[in-house]
């Protein structure tokens, strides 16, 4: 009998190599700087709109002393996990300080967003209960469920009368349930209707998880994320530092006794090495200026708005809403698509190119997403390059431009 290879299926992937060759190749780039809204690439300066970035924080003076004062003070590791030796003052200082911002009774930073998700559904869910899952969540929140050992179940994306139907299947059954959402989808920049699916919860006496990885700090009232902005309170929350909090980790906040019992049980924080001292300096920092500067998520709602409204004046089809930082611009071919980010990274702006598993085939799409501190200067250039990118590539009429007729907001 012939002995398979587990190696085999590698040597057949070329299809990096095919558009390497062809010159788009979008992925894996090297910043060689970044200032926040310009990065360097190859000696060229590029105007960045395809960062998380949204309040500009990263280089906030504030920020990053606090970072370098938390090097200063525990050097540059904590060498361990949270469980065993890697627990500092400042990570407990930082989860009282989230759990009071997000309106929870308590909360537990883990070291990447994505192990939150992993670790805070697995370990609450488990054989015999359910899962009810958007189908469009994060790649984490799909993983999280398939670890629960939980019957995970995928209702059609922000359809509630498809959520309803199985929160009745689960109901009927007598068993445990929790539903789990994104706020804000981080590709199509579009919200999920919490208040009708925590109106459903409640109904049905299911759980509500809110993943607000791409809310926090950009909507609500005070910067709490969709579910604030939405005016429904989730039983569970959780929020990324890579994003508005210009660090890297994550956060889950709800009842005090989940949380004690998710510090036991998650295996994605008890198998970890803990936040660094200056990431979690760094998100604290952001913290405080998300609290008392709320002009920052006004103003990247103000700027993508500007462009949203700009590029469909030009010729574009975008998605989205209003509460969003986010602009998909809406393709739906991989090889148009992905000429269309070569003109745009070659006119000097860097876009994000979003195919599949991303997005569903067929469904491709150029991410673009703005920060508080792009200049109206900047928004100016990016929509005359993006109406010069596609007229090059046949996506608008070869028409005059009205991207300089875009009134600024």
């Amino acid at each position: 009998m012939q002995v398979l290879d587990i190696f085999q299926k590698c040597e057949g992937f070329n299809r990096p190599d095919e558009l390497k060759g062809l010159g788009v190749y979008p992925y894996f780039i090297p910043l060689e700087g970044s200032e926040g809204t310009e990065v360097e690439i190859g000696g060229n300066r590029l105007i960045m709109i395809g960062s998380n970035n949204y309040l500009g924080l990263t280089h906030h003076p504030r920020v990053r002393d606090a970072a370098q004062r938390a090097i200063e003070r525990y050097g540059t590791s904590c060498s361990g996990s949270r469980f065993l030796n890697g627990t500092l003052e400042l990570h407990e200082e930082l989860e009282r300080r989230l759990a009071a911002f997000m309106g929870q009774e308590a909360a537990l930073c883990y070291s990447t967003g994505f192990q939150v998700n992993l670790g805070a559904i697995s370990s609450i869910c488990g054989k015999g209960d359910v899962i009810l899952c958007d189908r469009e969540n994060h790649a984490s929140i799909i993983d999280g469920c398939r670890l629960s050992f939980a019957d995970v179940r995928k209702f059609r994306h922000s359809d509630v009368e498809d959520l309803e139907h199985h929160l009745q299947a689960a109901s009927g059954q007598g068993r445990a349930t929790l539903v789990v959402v994104d706020g804000l989808y981080s590709m199509m920049g579009d919200l999920a209707p919490l208040r009708e699916i925590r109106s459903l919860a409640d109904r049905y006496g299911a759980r509500l998880m809110v993943d607000e990885a791409h809310a926090i700090g950009v909507l609500g009232q005070h910067g709490r994320g969709a579910a604030e902005h939405c005016g429904v309170h989730p039983d569970l929350v959780m929020g990324t530092f890579s994003k508005s909090l210009a660090s890297l980790g994550g956060f889950v906040a709800g009842p005090a006794h989940v949380i004690h019992f998710m510090r036991h049980h998650a295996r994605s924080l008890i198998f970890s090495a803990s936040i660094t001292p200056s990431a979690a300096a760094a998100a604290l920092a952001a913290l405080e200026l998300i609290e008392t500067m709320p002009e920052m998520r006004r103003r990247v709602l103000q700027i993508a708005h500007r462009v949203r409204t700009g590029l469909a004046d030009i010729g574009f089809r975008t998605a989205g809403t209003l509460a969003s930082p986010i602009v998909p611009v809406l393709v739906g071919d991989q090889d148009r698509m992905l000429r269309l980010w070569r003109a745009l990274f070659d006119s000097g702006l860097f876009t994000n190119a979003v195919t599949q598993p991303a997005v569903p085939v067929g469904a491709d799409l150029i991410r673009t997403s703005y920060i508080a501190s792009h200049t109206d200067e900047q928004i100016d250039e990016v929509l005359r390059r993006f109406a010069a990118a596609g007229r090059k590539v046949g996506m608008i009429d070869d028409g005059p431009d009205t991207s300089s007729q875009v009134a600024r907001g």
